[in-house]
Parts: C-alpha cells; structure tokens; sequence
C-alpha cells in the first residue's frame, strides 16, 4: 500500500554540488533568488495558503541565509533566526499546516529543521568559542579551534506492538484528552533500531517484543529526528506501566483501531493526526490481514 508520509519528499534540489563553491553560491545569488519568509521557525503563508517567497532584498544585512538548494534554476534561501526553542509545535502551527501542500510542507520541514540546528549551534561544543555558517548552511566551523559542525538528525523508534491480533498504543500527558499512539523513544549510543525497539517497549511498557520489522519512516523537524517506524510482536499482554513516560497503555482490536481511524465517535480513542507517522503506521497495520502479511511499502511522494 502508499502511505503518505508528510515532510517528505522535498523537490528542491540540494545541489550538494554546489555547497563548498562560494563563487558558484555568490552567482546564484542574484534577483532571481528566492527567500523563504519564516515568523522565527514558522511559516509565512500567502493569500492561497502556499509558502511565502520573498527575495534577498528583504533578507537582515547581518542574518545568516541558508542555501536549501535549486528549485527550477532558482537558488531558495531561508534565513537563520536570532533564537529558536527546541521544543514542540505550537497549536497555532498545526492548524497552519493542515491547508499547506505536501510540496510546501517537505520544503518547510527541510528549512525549519537546518534553520533551527545553526540559531541552536553558533557556539563550538569542543571549545565555546563561536562558529560560523560554512558550506552554504549545510556546516558550521568553530572560528577559534577549526572544529567542524553539521546538521544533526536524531533518530527515534516509533512501533506498533501486537499481540493476538490487538495492538498496544499508549498516551502521554501532553496529548489532548483520548489520544493514543504508537510508542516511541530516541535510539541510544551503541543500539540497533531492533534493539531500541526492544527496549522502549520493556522499559514504557514492561513488555518484551521480538521478530522487529521496518515500515517506514519520517523526517520530523521538531526539531531534527528521523522517526523509524516499526512492527513488533509481544510474547504477552501483561503491562507494567512506566508513569514516568506515559499516562496509560492499552491494548486495542482491530475493530476498535478501524473506528478510531475513522473517526468514529463512539471509538475508544482518538487517532493521531495524518501528519504524523503514527497515523500511517495505523493505516499501513489495518491494511494487514495478519501479522506476517507485511506488503511492500511505497511512500507517497509529491
């Protein structure tokens, strides 16, 4: 089946070719040139609810412009904010995003992610000293001990447990009233995304899983993870709940999944948004008849 994976599938050429030629970069800089207007992190939208474009002349003289890559001869630029928080989106921005075009949300996840990584970077983490934008925003070197930064991608299992034909999904504090989801947690040094699967389904859950399987995936930039999506199977049902990381976890029929995609009212729990890789994942499991049957994944692209 086709999932559609929101944040991917950018078109903007990244032309890498063209990141450690400053000449080359200079050239492209021209009236022709398109700035991505940005409200810090979040997105200017025009009358159509599209991505607002502006040109270099309405770039800061002392800012910092990333180059994000060639879009049909012309080179896009977002520029680097004073400040950015590294935490979570706020509501406003949802409601944003639900009107803009996959085209438009990959290119924004790409420039809110590399825009947020440099106004959260400008300061060496081997010396202190400051840093500066190299490479046209995909580097920052440290101007003091010549240390070399680059854009990090942080990446984090989400899996769908199963058991039985049912499916365990939990809730943290922080969802609105009736959501469940996939559970999830960042992959740790030294792990392999079966192991961390594995893991944060004991730990979260004080369940213990085997035969882990990849479905999809998705960039995530809030601020910069790479959300693994993942199948596993449990060896019981028997929950003991981490209170630490969620706030409850149940296991759900397939009937009751189906409903709540649906968005049936009397379901026992609210879905996750589309936009998120949860939601897919749902998708992709109802279309299994069982557990083994896992058909070959194609990702939407826009």
């Amino acid at each position: 089946m086709q999932l559609d994976i929101a944040f991917a599938g950018c078109r903007i050429d990244r032309a890498d070719h063209l990141r450690a030629d400053a000449a080359a970069l200079a050239a492209l800089m021209d009236h022709r040139a398109r700035l991505l207007r940005l409200d810090g992190l979040d997105p200017v939208l025009d009358e159509h609810g599209a991505l607002a474009w502006g040109s270099l002349a309405e770039a800061a003289a002392d800012g910092e412009l990333v180059f994000l890559g060639l879009d049909d001869g012309r080179a896009c630029f977002a520029q680097v904010p004073a400040r950015a928080s590294a935490g979570p989106a706020n509501p406003r921005l949802w409601q944003s995003l639900s009107c803009v075009s996959p085209q438009d949300l990959a290119a924004y996840g790409v420039a809110r992610a590399l825009v947020s990584w440099h106004a959260r970077h400008r300061f060496c983490a081997q010396c202190g000293a400051p840093t500066a934008l190299a490479k046209g925003g995909w580097q920052r070197n440290c101007t003091a001990c010549r240390a070399e930064h680059f854009p990090r991608t942080d990446p984090v299992t989400i899996m769908l447990v199963e058991h039985d034909g049912d499916l365990l999904l939990g809730r943290q504090p922080r969802f609105p009233a009736g959501r469940f989801s996939a559970l999830a947690g960042f992959v740790e040094p030294g792990e392999t995304i079966e192991e961390a699967v594995a893991r944060e389904v004991l730990e979260e859950a004080g369940i213990r899983v085997r035969d882990v399987s990849y479905v999809a995936s998705q960039p995530w930039p809030f601020p910069s993870s790479l959300m693994i999506g993942c199948h596993a199977l449990a060896e019981d049902k028997s929950i003991t709940l981490d209170a630490n990381e969620l706030e409850e976890a149940r296991w759900f029929s397939r009937d009751e999944v189906a409903a709540a995609m649906a968005g049936d009212p009397a379901a026992p729990f609210l879905a996750p948004p589309p936009a998120a890789i949860a939601h897919q994942l749902l998708r992709w499991w109802l279309a299994c008849e069982v557990a083994e049957d896992q058909p070959t994944m194609a990702i939407s692209r826009p």
